[in-house]
């Protein structure tokens, strides 16, 4: 009985490894892995700053917002990718704007318009007829759909990002630890706000291919969270967040192509479980110490 087990075990890593080769030499897989990293990456670098300046709820606003965007592209006939990047820049300097120009909470705002926006994105909804695969893949997350397109255009951001944020460091982290000292020590404090502000919403824009608009959210925080139980230097935080950002990705990637389920859940999924695991690993470490 333990033989034919063992066999059957075996019999099943060799399948699965043999599913995994083929799936890997295809096209799109090879393009949705790139994209899953270039993502991974540049999600893991921004969610590092969205969680130490409690951004999170701005991203999910910015995500859920999209939904106005890819309801126009679909009604209109064009790309939803073409219509999500101008829309989440322009959406995410305005919700910017009303923070700083009226006494409100922030969360306040970020309610008022997250919930207009959605409510616009629902009526233009349902005025779409006839096929939505479109709505539904941008909803839910298709990176196999990714093409060369997506992958320059993430590429970019990526690399424009990475000099902003990497050129102006000190700075990035005196506004993230304390705003009034920056703007004391000279720091250009909105400059940097806003500029953060489109950054980060060009890359919500780009990311919701792969994730999708409902989890786009977690897509940013899960993976720099686990990385802040790892390290609290902000330095160590950082990469560590760039690297469980992008293995998780190509990870979810993957189980995504060899169970056939849904990109964005399935990388995702990958994540929270990184997250639990990394979580219980430090309380049990707590604990023997």
């Amino acid at each position: 009985m333990n033989f034919f087990n063992d066999c059957q075990i075996t019999w099943l890593a060799i399948a699965s490894s043999n599913d995994l080769l083929e799936l890997l030499q295809l096209p799109s897989i090879q393009r949705a892995i790139v994209g899953a990293a270039l993502m991974g990456i540049l999600g893991g670098m921004l969610g590092s700053f969205v969680t130490l300046r409690q951004l999170s709820f701005f991203s999910h606003a910015v995500g859920h917002a999209a939904l106005v965007g890819v309801a126009l592209g679909v009604l209109l006939q064009i790309n939803p990718t073409w219509m999500l990047l101008p829309f989440t820049l322009v959406f995410g300097v305005i919700v910017l704007y009303f923070i700083d120009k009226t006494d409100l909470a922030s969360d306040s705002i970020l309610s008022i318009v997250l919930s207009g926006a959605l409510a616009i994105g629902l009526i233009l909804t349902s005025l779409i007829k006839g096929y939505r695969g479109n709505l539904m893949a941008v909803l839910f997350g298709d990176i196999l759909a990714i093409n060369t397109t997506d992958l320059i255009l993430t590429l970019l951001i990526l690399v424009g990002g990475s000099i902003f944020l990497l050129s102006t460091l000190r700075q990035q982290i005196l506004l993230t630890l304390n705003p009034d000292v920056a703007q004391v020590q000279g720091v250009p404090v909105q400059l940097y706000r806003y500029a953060f502000v489109i950054l980060l919403s060009l890359a919500v824009a780009v990311a919701i291919k792969a994730v999708g608009i409902l989890l786009v959210n977690a897509f940013l925080v899960i993976p720099a969270s686990t990385a802040k139980l790892i390290s609290h230097h902000f330095s160590r935080f950082l990469v560590m967040s760039v690297i469980v950002g992008s293995i998780s990705s190509i990870a979810g990637i993957i189980v995504s192509g060899l169970f056939n389920l849904a990109s964005g859940p399935s990388i995702v999924l990958v994540q929270f479980l990184l997250f639990v695991a990394v979580f219980i690993w430090f309380k049990l470490t707590l604990k023997a110490a």
